[in-house]
């Protein structure tokens, strides 16, 4: 860059502001055909289209007025605002609403190069400009306008935007084939726990047993045996208990060796704690896993909470290294997100937006992950009538009667081991795939600090 000016942005052309027309009047909406922009569209560079419109009659009415195409937008009142500073050019006549500004260059300005050296700039200009004690992060005006870009003549603007955009397409490839990987990476973890559950993951325990001339305990076998054990402890107790059938009809052949049953056959089933005003305080607070703290096959304790759990609650609700806990209520492709308690912390309950699945012992809980976490990637847990306002759930009812392959013991442990071999290479790759997306972007900010720093 050659030697040029540093210049206010007030002082780079026209500023205006913008509203939102009465969204009690149909008639400033209904079949609008003049893209009306808010922080939700400035996710792009350029804005082409706007998700809302408003009509010719809003923009008569005087409320709102049109930007210019080739105006530069700026998100001035949004929460992105606490950690980005979105600025995008228009490529169409445009309204705006409230929480955006725009300038529009007066001649001798181009729009995009504005729009660099402000992104360039966006973390200064947060720091500087962001105003303090407001519920929604916000940009300050005036100390916006007062801002200053260095500015050089129009023919070295256009050069500079010009060479930041060929850096910019060479790093949007790149990204491009990062997120290829990315998705590539997810189809291929999806296919390792799909491949477990059909049992095409490992030599069968079948398999073992031909080569080595040795008999060995099928699944059917281990679910029968267990099924003895339960039927005789509730005997015991002086329950009665009836015989427990696997409903086979219509399921797909499993591997020789290996058995169906259902979820509630292998497993202990519950719901957590209702979370109530009156278990806010008291004298036994205690830590609680919510859906929050449940992602798939990972425990996150940077958000736990507490409430109040007397001993009986307590002893009902206390997770136990190995527990599964499930979604009960999520949006229906991660509907039953699974993740196992490890102890991660000790003396934490769990509320009812989680089930809980204490496996017997025909399962191992790491085997039951791998089905619940393959169920969850493959829609297996929604149905048409447990979805409502984009929220699925999953009751115990159902998840009880969900079919589950049972595999013999010994081939659920070569499983998981397998499991967990592919499954640890792919997140090896994908945090260097994040990695390289981190750089990315930070390589997109020394691009523009170089552009105008001269």
């Amino acid at each position: 860059m050659s030697k040029g000016t540093v210049t206010r942005l007030r002082d780079l052309g026209t500023w205006s502001g913008g509203n939102t027309p009465s969204k009690a009047n149909t008639a400033y909406w209904t079949g609008g055909t003049v893209p009306w922009v808010s922080p939700k569209d400035m996710k792009v560079d350029e804005i082409v289209s706007s998700e809302d419109h408003i009509t010719n009659t809003a923009l008569a009415d005087g409320r709102v007025s049109l930007i210019s195409e080739g105006s530069v937008l700026f998100v001035t009142r949004s929460g992105i605002l606490a950690h980005t500073f979105p600025v995008a050019v228009t490529k169409l006549a445009v309204t705006i609403n409230q929480d955006l500004k725009a300038l529009t260059p007066k001649p001798g300005i181009s729009p995009k190069y504005v729009a660099h050296a402000v992104r360039g700039a966006s973390r200064r200009i947060l720091k500087e400009c962001s105003k303090h004690g407001t519920t929604v992060a916000s940009v300050d005006t005036n100390a916006l306008l007062d801002f200053e870009i260095p500015l050089v003549n129009l023919d070295e603007q256009h050069r500079i935007v010009a060479e930041i955009e060929k850096q910019f397409s060479r790093l949007d490839e790149a990204v491009a084939g990062l997120k290829r990987v990315k998705a590539n990476l997810k189809r291929y973890k999806a296919a390792i726990l799909k491949a477990a559950v059909e049992g095409r993951l490992v030599p069968t325990e079948a398999d073992h047993a031909r080569r080595e001339g040795r008999n060995y305990e099928t699944g059917a076998q281990l679910l029968a045996g267990m099924i003895q054990e339960r039927q005789a402890h509730r005997i015991g107790k002086g329950k009665k208990t009836d015989a427990i059938a696997p409903k086979t009809a219509g399921l797909s052949e499993l591997p020789i060796g290996w058995a169906w049953a259902s979820v509630e056959e292998l497993g202990r089933l519950q719901l957590g704690r209702q979370r109530a005003p009156k278990y806010h305080s008291g004298a036994n607070m205690r830590p609680y896993l919510r859906v929050q703290n449940v992602f798939e096959d990972r425990i996150d304790l940077s958000d736990v909470m507490e409430m109040d759990f007397s001993e009986a609650d307590f002893e009902r609700f206390a997770l136990h290294a190995g527990d599964i806990l499930l979604n009960e209520g999520q949006s229906p492709e991660l509907l039953g997100r699974p993740a196992m308690y490890r102890g991660e912390i000790s003396g934490v309950c769990f509320t009812n937006t989680l089930i809980r699945f204490q496996a017997y012992r025909c399962v191992l809980p790491e085997f039951a992950l791998i089905v619940f976490r393959h169920y969850m990637h493959a829609g297996r847990f929604v149905d048409e009538s447990n979805i409502t306002t984009n929220i699925a759930h999953l009751s115990l009812g159902r998840l009880s009667t969900v079919e589950f392959p049972v595999p013999p013991l010994p081939e659920q442990h070569r499983i998981v081991a397998e499991v967990d071999r592919l499954l640890s290479i792919a997140r090896e790759s994908e945090a260097e795939v994040e990695t390289n997306l981190k750089r990315a972007q930070a390589l997109r900010q020394s691009i523009l600090g170089a552009a105008f720093s001269g």
